[in-house]
């Protein structure tokens, strides 16, 4: 578990106590260690509290850049099949410095772009700001282990792990979401984008988010459960195929 912060605000700088601030609100989920990245035009911020699991040594210290630090990454989570997915991007001529998961999703979103998320099995929420295509991308894992929040601030985006963390920027208000209230209390459940704050949502299970930079938001799925009573598989195949996973899953 680590905790992950960002800001995207493209008429005002972010100010560094803010972004540390709301980073530190997350202390409990990354007791391991912290770190900061705010851009050069001081447009784009970005926190992180880590909780070493893969690669304990600074090398996989957070946020991480790519090469030539066009592109950034505050990351939470494991991806199970990085091992695999480095060899398949080394193959292609990319070179790591480390051995994290978190440099394998920099390296699988410049080959794939925000398809990289269907190549990954695990558990994840993360934000990734590409300096090159002035484009914030947001992600979360398709069932939605790891939470990941955010809200539009009137000239760009805040987005965290939790929402204590978001309301620690004194800029964001805080005010009941009745709606969502009112489904809580009715159905005692609240749908996939509300939370009990008004404005401030939540990036639903398998879905990605991106904003660019004329600050609108553009929310896509990427995964979803399906289910086809006429599939013509029979018990045998879906046994072999639920036992495929099984062992993948856990491999």
């Amino acid at each position: 578990m680590c905790g992950i912060i960002g800001i995207y605000d493209r008429a005002a700088s972010v100010d560094s106590s803010t972004l540390a601030e709301m980073r530190d609100t997350m202390r409990h989920r990354g007791p391991d260690g912290y770190g900061i990245y705010i851009s050069e035009d001081e447009r784009v911020g970005l926190g992180h509290r880590r909780l070493s699991i893969i690669e304990l040594t600074q090398k996989g210290h957070q946020p991480m850049a790519n090469e030539d630090g066009t592109v950034w990454i505050t990351y939470n989570g494991e991806i199970y099949n990085y091992k695999e997915l480095r060899k398949e991007l080394q193959n292609t001529g990319h070179i790591f410095k480390s051995n994290s998961d978190t440099e394998v999703i920099i390296h699988a979103y410049e080959q794939w772009g925000t398809e990289c998320v269907k190549k990954f099995r695990g558990m994840f929420a993360f934000g990734i700001w590409d300096l090159s295509k002035e484009v914030f991308f947001l992600a979360r894992d398709p069932i939605g282990i790891k939470p990941l929040y955010f809200t539009h601030a009137p000239s760009g985006l805040l987005f965290g792990s939790e929402i204590k963390a978001i309301l620690a920027d004194p800029k964001v208000k805080r005010k009941v979401n009745s709606r969502a209230m009112s489904d809580f209390f009715g159905l005692s459940y609240i749908f996939d984008d509300e939370t009990m704050f008004e404005d401030i949502m939540s990036v639903p299970p398998g879905c990605i988010y991106t904003v660019g930079e004329d600050g609108a938001g553009r929310m896509n799925r990427y995964w979803e459960m399906h289910f086809d009573p006429n599939h013509p598989w029979n018990e045998q195949e879906l046994v072999e195929q639920g036992l495929k996973m099984l062992e993948e899953a856990v491999a």
